[in-house]
């Protein structure tokens, strides 16, 4: 299965179990008294929007390279990491705004068995997050990752509900507003972890270096083909789940423009078959004769 495969099957994952458990937020909360609950059930709403977000802009990216998009479609990724970051402000924006508004209305203390309901969803997202999280990281997908921390963020807004929830059963009259509280704490949490995933995201889209890991792979490994004498400049840019790497490479300088070529193939090939995810690899040739200051 390739990496686009693995990351579209666990979008899949992520929509049916949002779906499943916006309504049983939605249940629990109208049933149990508990707008923690249907303020977490409003945050599952936005997610399963967000994953069909993701799950299209995998689609999209798993184009092959055409004559408009020689690099790939892999750009769309980052792209849709803005949108589901802007559902997840939503979200946290409306939760703030439905928690404030309910801590100024009288309303009943909710129901114990409620609880339960919250610490099943709490280990369901939990396991989920865990499970995106690191399918992310193994297909070097954002928009995954982005989806990753929606889970994180569900279970951390149903925690603040659980906390919430529990002080307003335990202290009874006076405490009903409790788990309001803590919707609106959780909120809080909610953009700052938007933060986190809008700001990876920004630097791909800016072809920002965040690569040192595979910068030194790149220079070991080129260091092992027959032939190089050493590196120089190398620039990396990601694309999607894809790296695309320009490299300036040195060779001696008696060797014949055929020989060169022939290095620079060689180069090629080894860092795609040893490096994983590298697609474009520009190999640029140098002396290493060539002075300071010389290098074009």
């Amino acid at each position: 299965m390739t990496n686009e495969e693995s990351a579209i099957r666990t979008t899949y994952f992520s929509i049916i179990g949002n779906t499943c458990l916006a309504l049983v937020k939605g249940l629990a909360g109208f049933f149990g008294n508990s707008y923690a609950l249907i303020a977490d059930a409003i945050e599952s709403t936005t997610d399963i929007f967000s994953s069909l977000l993701v799950l299209l802009g995998l689609k999209y990216a798993k184009r092959p390279a055409d004559e408009n998009h020689p690099y790939g479609h892999g750009k769309i990724e980052p792209l849709v990491t803005f949108l589901v970051v802007a559902f997840l402000v939503t979200s946290a924006t409306v939760i703030a705004y439905e928690s404030i508004e309910n801590i100024n209305t009288p309303h009943k203390v909710p129901k114990p068995w409620t609880l339960i309901v919250l610490g099943v969803i709490i280990l369901w997202k939990e396991v989920s997050y865990r499970i995106v999280l690191k399918k992310s990281r193994q297909t070097h997908s954002s928009s995954l990752r982005a989806d990753a921390w929606h889970h994180r963020s569900d279970a951390i807004t149903s925690i603040m509900a659980f906390i919430g929830i529990s002080i307003a059963l335990i202290f009874g009259k006076g405490y009903e507003t409790a788990d309001d509280w803590a919707a609106l704490l959780a909120s809080g949490f909610i953009l700052y972890n938007s933060y986190l995933i809008f700001r990876p995201a920004l630097g791909e889209i800016m072809d920002e270096h965040r690569y040192d890991d595979i910068l030194d792979s790149i220079r070991t490994e080129a260091n092992k083909v027959e032939g190089i004498v050493g590196t120089e400049k190398c620039y990396i840019r990601k694309a999607g789940m894809k790296y695309h790497i320009d490299l300036h490479a040195m060779v001696k300088a008696d060797i014949s423009v055929r020989d060169g070529h022939d290095i620079a193939h060689r180069l090629q090939d080894h860092l795609k078959a040893v490096i994983p995810n590298l697609e474009h690899v520009l190999i640029h040739i140098e002396p290493d004769d060539l002075g300071e200051g010389d290098d074009v």
